[in-house]
């Protein structure tokens, strides 16, 4: 049972752990769903503790359910949703406030506050990001404002912040080891991507004291054990990245110019740009795709912050129907939509729109429209904030994708795969593997302890499923896609009134 590899993927909606063979091939995987709650308008939160516990508890299962014994285990990868923030006591070890998740967008007026005196442009110049409730360092900056316990813990040098992959080894080291990688620590606005350091300029206009901050190591290295009696021994923590990135690094698009798009609850689309930062005029982020001990790699990305989510709430919020698997079957009964469009602006409009005020509606509803027209709108929605990211990245990069490597729940729809396909007007690829978030995390702390040697023998490992040829009209796709760019222009600014 040697060359296995654990890996935690600590998501939105639910906690997974996953064991990977030395092929590149699960033995066995568990997971747990994750609660979130909405205390105001655009607020999210998720308890802690749940997180913790539930990612502890696929961990246990799925060393049940492959019947292996930690000892047996090289080394373990980690994996988190990245922006959601979580503030904790140094010496107790207990959780200050709910996390604050990554969709949340309390902090949209003091996102305003920086960019009216120019702020903003600081943190691009050095981050590659915007002034967006999406990212880190505004929640922890709110945190630091409106709970008191923090506020005294900062003055003790008794808080600790971080993200969920900070979180998770905290509690996973017994509290003796706060550290992130680079790639979390790149979607804070409070790392600078280029010295790789945290920036004390943002620092101290966010009002954060760096004591309360994680170190920063690479993503690919053993940085720290397992607590012994967590476990029958402890195990090497060795690769750790955010999710998005490292569904990039599992899509094996380790050459400049590969780009994968992950259907999750948002969709996250990342083009590696090689060891020079690419600069956004489109609305883009730049941002670390991994870091090494000898290197770093970059990547351009952009953000859709509802997608599968807007499917469960077809499911969940209107009860159109049971189980989101019917929804593929559901979008073929009828020819098109019948010019509806939904544009899930539920809590504001990511790449490359970045309106915090925008929210969600659908438009183009006649007497004729059912709820099969609505599901296929839902699904074309989809694929249509990820055109608006990808075309945004072509025309940065001056160049023309060819092909796009998917991931996620929802690239099990074959509707939404092939109509991707077909308004891109490129192949769209499914690997047999479609865990590579996880799969990353697994080659990222794989790499560390030798179960694979290079990135060369990780790209073999790699195998397509099924490639979406593009097919139809391209008139019809332009004619469809200005349909969409209005509906899109309707759902900005609303809450703003």
């Amino acid at each position: 049972m040697s060359g296995m590899i654990l890996a935690l993927d600590q998501g939105t909606t639910s906690s997974r752990a996953i064991l990977f063979n030395r092929e590149g091939n699960i033995v066995a995987q568990h997971s747990e769903p994750l609660t979130c709650t909405y205390p105001g308008s655009g607020w999210v939160e998720q308890d802690p503790q749940e997180i913790w516990l539930s990612q502890l508890g696929c961990m246990v299962a799925v060393l049940e359910k492959s019947k292996t014994a930690m000892s047996q285990v090289e080394a373990l990868g980690i994996t988190n949703q990245r922006e959601t923030v979580i503030a904790w006591n140094k010496e107790t070890g207990e959780p200050l406030y709910n996390a604050i998740v990554w969709q949340c967008r309390r902090t949209a007026a003091f996102c305003d506050e920086l960019k009216e005196e120019g702020f903003e442009e600081v943190i691009r110049s050095k981050t590659g990001l915007l002034a967006d409730p999406y990212f880190s360092g505004t929640k922890i900056h709110w945190i630091l404002n409106n709970v008191p316990e923090a506020q005294r813990l900062a003055i003790e040098d008794k808080l600790a912040v971080g993200t969920v992959d900070s979180w998770l080894i905290w509690n996973l080291t017994g509290g003796k080891t706060h550290i992130t990688d680079a790639t979390n620590a790149s979607r804070t606005q409070l790392y600078d991507i280029f010295k790789n350091d945290w920036d004390e300029e943002i620092l101290n206009r966010f009002s954060i004291p760096h004591s309360a901050l994680p170190k920063v190591v690479p993503s690919t290295g053993i940085v720290a054990s397992t607590d012994a009696e967590m476990f029958d021994s402890s195990v090497l923590i060795a690769g750790i990245a955010g999710d998005q990135q490292a569904a990039l690094f599992g899509q094996g698009c380790f050459e400049k110019g590969m780009a994968k798009n992950t259907y999750g609850t948002g969709c996250f689309l990342l083009m590696n740009t090689g060891e020079v930062p690419v600069e956004s005029e489109t609305g883009l982020l730049t941002t670390i795709a991994w870091k090494t001990q000898e290197s770093t790699t970059y990547a351009l990305e952009g953000s859709v912050f509802i997608a599968g989510a807007l499917v469960q709430w077809l499911r969940d919020g209107l009860g159109l129907f049971t189980d989101v698997a019917e929804t593929n079957d559901m979008a073929t009964l009828v020819r098109n939509t019948g010019g509806v469009y939904i544009v899930p602006a539920f809590v504001g409009l990511g790449a490359p729109h970045w309106d915090p005020y925008a929210r969600g509606i659908m438009v183009g509803l006649t007497r004729d429209t059912n709820r099969f027209h609505i599901v296929r709108a839902a699904i074309e929605a989809i694929a249509y904030q990820s055109f608006d990211v990808l075309t945004s990245m072509e025309r940065d990069l001056c160049g023309t994708l060819t092909e796009l490597r998917i991931d996620g729940g929802a690239s099990l729809n074959n509707f939404l795969c092939q109509f991707q396909a077909d308004l891109l007007g490129c192949d769209v690829v499914r690997p047999k593997v479609t865990e590579t978030t996880a799969l990353g995390a697994a080659y990222l702390a794989g790499l560390a302890v030798g179960t694979w040697k290079s990135t060369d023998e990780l790209e073999a490992l790699w195998q397509a499923d099924t490639a979406f040829e593009p097919r139809g009209s391209r008139n019809d796709m332009r004619s469809q896609i200005k349909g969409w760019h209005r509906a899109v222009e309707r759902s900005r600014n609303w809450a703003i009134g």
